[in-house]
């Protein structure tokens, strides 16, 4: 299959970063709906930090719709597939976000979900350099994004699943091997 849109989907710390950069080493354009939530926080000159993220995420659904990240990013979506290009989306976290994009691109829109221990998840983001989390605030988060933002649909209904409790390389040959059954 030639031109396809593949969103990564996943829990906090689960690898969707990870993922998304072994598309890119495969040449799929790279779009990021998180995007939406730092381009809004510059608008309004707020500090990167999670309490401001969740609440830009929060409000931005709640005053416009749960779809909002999917509209905003669907223009650079098109141009991407529209240029040919395949297109592997980061951050799609919304149920209603899926079903915008798979009624536009139907059977071309796919959802790869990275699944990892919780324990596991808690100890990476503890250690990343960029944004580190507590383990109470990798809780908070995790409740924040099911109960508030429809993260869990996306993840239970996707077409692939992969494990990502080992190592990297053990990562990267899922994702490849995955890859190749799709274009």
């Amino acid at each position: 299959m030639k031109n396809i849109i593949i969103a990564v989907v996943g829990l906090c710390g689960s690898g969707k970063s990870e993922v998304t950069n072994i598309f890119i080493e495969n040449k799929f354009e790279k779009v990021y709906f998180g995007d939406v939530t730092f381009d809004e926080m510059k608008k309004r000159d707020l500090p990167v930090t999670p309490e401001n993220e969740k609440m830009m995420r929060e409000e931005l659904r709640a005053t416009n719709d749960m779809a909002i990240y999917a509209k905003k990013s669907e223009p650079r979506i098109q141009k991407a597939y529209d240029e040919g290009k395949n297109v592997v989306v980061e951050s799609l976290y919304s149920w209603s976000e899926y079903k915008y994009l798979k009624e536009i691109y139907k059977e071309n829109f796919k959802l790869l979900a990275v699944v990892t221990d919780r324990d596991i998840r808690a100890e990476r983001l503890k250690n990343r350099p960029y944004r580190p989390l507590t383990d109470e605030e990798v809780t908070t988060r995790d409740y924040s994004e099911i109960e508030n933002i429809e993260k869990a649909g996306p993840i239970a209904i996707a077409d692939h699943f992969v494990l990502n409790n080992g190592s990297f390389d053990e990562l990267k040959k899922q994702v490849q091997e995955y890859i190749a059954t799709i274009i």
